[in-house]
């Protein structure tokens, strides 16, 4: 039985608000996003994990598991978080993109997010 495929996501501003960007790894493979336009680091966080699962679904393998550090963002797309009208399109747009088939998101500490560590790394921190 195969495993399933991890994808790690994070999502940051410099500032807060400010210009966005975003990380997924995948499959020992790092993608990049810069220049996402101007948002708070929550609105970067679902830009993050929408990325993540447009990865996910391209990779052709329909068991995957999406791990990020933004337990409010995870928490909202689980369902288990109401989500304000700020970020409502945000979830919108991942429902929509999720179908029926809904994907598995879960929280891990920052220290275990190798997408997270990426981000860091691109800016030297």
């Amino acid at each position: 039985m195969p495993r399933s495929v991890k994808i790690f996501f994070d999502g940051g501003c410099r500032p807060n608000p400010g210009a966005m960007e975003t990380a997924v790894v995948a499959g020992g493979k790092t993608i990049f996003a810069r220049d996402l336009g101007h948002g708070t680091s929550e609105d970067a966080e679902w830009l993050a994990l929408i990325h993540a699962l447009t990865i996910a679904r391209s990779l052709g393998r329909p068991d995957f598991v999406l791990l990020g550090d933004a337990a409010n963002v995870i928490a909202k797309a689980n369902g288990t978080l109401p989500c304000r009208e700020a970020g409502r399109g945000h979830l919108e747009r991942f429902r929509s993109l999720a179908g029926p088939a809904y994907p598995r998101v879960r929280h891990i500490k920052r220290t275990q997010n190798l997408a997270g560590i990426a981000l860091a790394r691109l800016h030297g921190r």
